[in-house]
């Protein structure tokens, strides 16, 4: 397999909040705010997957996991790995959005082999009230899920854990000195770039650096990113210029296995021969499971914002909110949630991006976008420009940063459309999105 040297990606810009408006009670809320004339014809918040006849739903304690059943035929597949990213500050006037692109985990990890095929990391962050903790976590996350003793045996465990303790670490850090973007992966931040930075560097470390990993992958992703996000708080108490938060999306492909790992509302979409697989779910306020978790914590959503002061359910850093996180836990919470499948010669590419592409973007209009662009090319960064140059286009009104990695050398091939006797008054995409709003409701 081809090898890849690590790709870091930090644009410059003003520590300083985003100009897109406050919160109802945000604590920087001003009444001076910014407004952009953005279509948003994305779904907030998708409760499941697209329902495929391969789906097939398996509960687990605390963590949600969508396994995608495969047929026997498929099971030797070993995917192709090549990955290409993209960003840009859009119309904002800073840059919080920060990935991490890891096509040979072994390489640049110094990680022992743990199964045959490749070994790729993948994410996106996206951090608010600074860069920081994005970028932390960024750095971070994927050594405690590496480093994890249960990764990749307990692979829910082992990432599980690397997100508690990617979370923990920047609590820690941020007494001490500030963190700026290393490695790969996509962070989104909001309020300021500090979270991003910050997840971006400590994220890789806590994930790779778990006992767990990569015997017990998940539990080891899980442990670096609550540690990171504890390690961010810490960081803030020394620097306030720090305070900052990040969403944050892993995506780990090991041998033929695709697991992803998301906090927040960035989002990994799978093509399975041109058909959009989400594999991951926003983690908005006013999303019935996200308010339930809220209240039972002991917040409230307020006009769609988590406390009135957060749109985002799940992320990682934003300590400096009072009452939205404690050590012992609380409404904001860094525990991620995973979708995992078995890669088969049919999944032709993953789009993972921040929510300054889904803005603007449906999942499967990404998708069919992504695959014509490919069809032409096959190259996935040019792919990824397209697709970034495209959402600026229909106005987006944040960040972007988008991740794609192909799973085969050839491009997507072309595919007929069987003719139907039955003719429809809705298209199929238009059916899916029905679908996903009544799975919401």
């Amino acid at each position: 397999m081809e090898t890849t040297s690590k790709v870091v990606v930090n644009v410059n810009g003003e520590n300083e909040s985003s100009g897109d408006g406050r919160p109802p009670n945000h604590p920087l809320s001003s009444a001076c705010k910014q407004r952009f004339n953005t279509t948003r014809v994305a779904s907030p918040c998708k409760m499941s997957l697209l329902r495929h006849p391969s789906l097939v739903k398996v509960k687990t304690t605390n963590i949600l996991e969508q396994e995608i059943g495969i047929e026997d035929s498929h099971m030797n597949f070993t995917p192709i790995v090549r990955s290409g990213a993209w960003a840009d500050i859009g119309f904002r006037s800073s840059m919080e959005d920060v990935y991490l692109c890891v096509d040979n985990v072994l390489q640049d990890y110094a990680v022992n082999s743990f199964s045959e095929g490749p070994h790729a990391f993948y994410g996106v962050f996206d951090g608010h009230g600074g860069k920081h903790a994005a970028d932390f976590a960024c750095c971070h996350l994927p050594k405690f899920i590496f480093g994890d003793e249960d990764f990749p045996r307990e692979i829910e465990r082992a990432i599980t854990s690397a997100f508690l303790q990617t979370d923990t670490a920047f609590a820690e850090a941020c007494k001490v000195f500030r963190f700026y973007c290393a490695n790969y992966m996509v962070f989104d931040g909001h309020g300021g770039k500090h979270a991003a930075d910050f997840a971006c560097c400590h994220l890789p470390k806590f994930i790779f650096g778990d006992e767990d990993f990569p015997r017990e992958i998940e539990r080891a992703v899980t442990s670096a990113f609550l540690q990171t996000d504890t390690a961010f708080a810490e960081a803030c108490l020394l620097d306030a210029n720090l305070a900052s938060g990040t969403t944050a999306l892993a995506a780990l492909v090991v041998g033929s296995s695709l697991v992803v790992a998301n906090a927040g509302d960035c989002r990994a979409v799978l093509s399975r021969r041109g058909q959009a697989i989400e594999m991951s779910r926003d983690h908005k306020p006013f999303c019935m499971k996200e308010s339930n978790r809220i209240e039972a914590s002991g917040g409230y959503v307020y006009d769609g914002y988590l406390n009135g002061q957060l749109n985002v359910a799940r992320a990682l850093g934003d300590w400096h909110m009072e009452g939205l996180k404690c050590r012992d836990g609380g409404p904001l919470s860094a525990e991620p949630e995973f979708m995992s499948t078995r890669l088969t010669e049919e999944d032709e590419f993953l789009i993972i991006g921040c929510d300054g592409l889904w803005d603007v973007f449906r999942s499967q209009n990404a998708v069919d976008f992504a695959r014509r662009r490919l069809q032409e090319h096959n190259d996935p960064a040019m792919c990824c420009k397209e697709l970034v140059d495209e959402a600026l286009k229909r106005e987006t009104g944040d960040n972007l940063a988008v991740v794609v990695v192909c799973f085969h050398s050839q491009p997507p091939p072309n595919l007929v459309a069987p003719r139907t006797r039955v003719q429809r008054s809705i298209s199929g995409e238009g059916l899916r999105e029905l679908q996903s709003f009544l799975d919401s409701l």
